[in-house]
């Protein structure tokens, strides 16, 4: 499904132990408003965002509204671990692990159930049979009712799919105007430049041709085109930001709404995950599948052949 969905990584203060205060409940209240008011429905989160505090936060502002929770839909992922076990990163996609944290994802946001469980990335050690029952257990007792992945490849999921009795119905990547490796390797098979990028070739094509939504995470490019200071003023970066203002004035729309536009104009059917905690810029999304529909072919081009800093071959 093509739509906007709001990320919810930046919510909830610090990414330490240190409990989150009202000041952060009402950062979410209003980002969560924001959305509602750009037609936003869906809300994506991590048990790890901000060492839970994302989730937490959240489920303050949906026990604060009664009613709230019954108009959007909530994904969470799970499969990373931070700081465990003299570890400062590891994966763990075990059936106990994904019960575990869900549960722990429950309790947080406030709610009985999460309508998309995303497994967060690969995990080297997974067994597809423990991922294939602990999903099955979960949709069994309410607790989620589709299953989706971040970060994986085309072949990944058909190998977690052979084993699952639910389909995948999503795939969360980091896909913008200025992280191509998606679309580059597209266009670069049999070209010496291919070596630049590492995406894992055929992962859209799978996607698309099994039903499968990309959600593309760091769809906005962290603001480097809709104000941060480009690294240099003649750089390509400085370039496209300059495009894009241009292209903002001639649709009739924002910086925001233009690079989502971008996006969401690539007949993948990519739905962007939109990060920042500002509410005007999250306002400024708003208007993004118009500018999708409205884009000129040559746009789009211009667009990323001012991105990369050269012509595509």
């Amino acid at each position: 499904m093509q739509e906007l969905i709001y990320g919810c990584m930046g919510l909830g203060g610090s990414w330490s132990d240190e409990p989150h205060g009202t000041e952060h409940v009402d950062q979410a209240a209003a980002a969560v408003g924001a959305a509602l008011d750009a037609g936003i429905t869906l809300f994506d989160h991590a048990d790890i965002y901000r060492s839970g505090k994302s989730e937490a936060v959240f489920g303050e502002v949906l026990a604060a509204e009664p009613g709230l929770r019954g108009r959007i839909r909530l994904q969470t992922k799970c499969g990373i671990r931070l700081n465990e076990r003299g570890l400062q990163t590891h994966y763990d996609l075990s059936r106990d692990a994904i019960l575990e944290r869900v549960n722990g994802s429950l309790h947080r946001l406030r709610t009985d159930y999460v309508d998309i469980l995303l497994l967060h990335r690969p995990d080297p050690l997974t067994d597809p049979a423990e991922v294939a029952a602990a999903v099955k257990q979960l949709m069994a007792e309410g607790k989620v009712r589709q299953l989706g992945v971040s970060n994986m490849s085309g072949s990944q999921i058909e190998a977690l799919q052979d084993r699952l009795e639910t389909p995948v119905v999503a795939n969360q990547l980091e896909m913008s105007l200025l992280k191509r490796a998606w679309l580059e390797s597209q266009v670069l098979v049999n070209h010496a430049e291919h070596l630049d990028y590492s995406f894992p070739h055929g992962t859209l094509e799978y996607c698309v041709r099994n039903s499968i939504t990309l959600q593309a995470y760091g769809s906005l490019a962290r603001g480097l085109y809709t104000g941060a200071e480009p690294e240099s003023p003649a750089s390509a970066d400085a370039a496209t930001a300059e495009l894009v203002a241009q292209l903002a004035g001639e649709y009739g729309s924002t910086g925001e709404a233009v690079l989502l536009g971008w996006l969401m104009k690539h007949p993948a059917g990519i739905a962007p995950v939109i990060g920042t905690v500002n509410p005007e810029r999250i306002r400024a999304c708003a208007d993004a599948a118009r500018v999708a529909r409205e884009m000129t072919r040559a746009d789009w081009y211009r667009l990323w052949v001012t991105a990369r800093g050269s012509n595509i071959p």
